[in-house]
C-alpha cells in the first residue's frame, strides 16, 4: 500500500499563499498552477486552506471585491491533515469523514505536501492495477517444465 511519502515523490511543486494576500492573488496562483486549492501560510505555519469552494461561498456569493478582501478572512481553518507516513486509504478516509477534497501533509509540524482526492484515488487505482496484474500472473503461471 503506497505511503503518502511515496505519492508526494511524484507530485508537482508545492504552491501556497500567504494569509495576508488578497483573494485575487490567490485566484491567479490557482489558475496559473492549475490547482483547486492552496495551503495558506503565516510565518511559515499552516493556518488554513483557500479553495474554489471558499471563493464561491465566501467571496462571490457575498459580492465581495476579490482585490480587497484578504485570504485570511475567507479561508477554511478547520483543517484535517495527513502525516507523511500515513497510507492513501487512511487519507481518503480522513477526507471522506470531513467532506473535503484537499489534504495538507505535515511532518514535524511543517507543511511538506498537499494532496487532492484525485491524487489519492490515482494511487488507489494504480495499486489495484498492480494487484490485478500480480494475481493474473499467479493464476496463469506455468512452471518452466510444464506442458502446455
Amino acid at each position: 500500500m503506497p505511503t503518502i511519502k511515496s505519492i508526494l515523490a511524484s507530485q508537482r511543486p508545492l504552491h501556497h499563499i500567504p494569509a495576508n494576500a488578497p483573494v485575487s492573488e490567490a485566484v491567479r496562483a490557482m489558475v496559473d498552477n492549475n490547482v483547486g486549492a492552496l495551503p495558506v501560510l503565516e510565518d511559515g505555519r499552516l493556518v488554513g486552506i483557500f479553495s474554489e469552494r471558499d471563493l464561491m461561498r465566501r467571496v462571490v456569493v457575498k459580492g465581495l471585491d476579490a482585490g480587497r478582501v484578504l485570504v485570511r478572512d475567507v479561508m477554511s481553518t478547520d483543517l484535517v491533515t495527513a502525516d507523511i507516513n500515513d497510507d492513501h486509504i487512511t487519507c481518503l478516509n480522513k477526507m471522506n469523514s470531513r467532506s473535503c477534497r484537499h489534504l495538507p501533509v505535515v511532518e514535524a509540524n511543517k507543511l511538506v505536501g498537499f494532496l487532492s482526492a484525485r491524487d489519492l484515488m490515482k494511487a488507489d487505482a494504480d495499486g489495484k492495477a498492480f494487484e490485478i496484474e500480480s494475481l493474473t500472473q499467479y493464476i496463469y503461471y506455468l512452471p518452466p517444465n510444464a506442458e502446455r
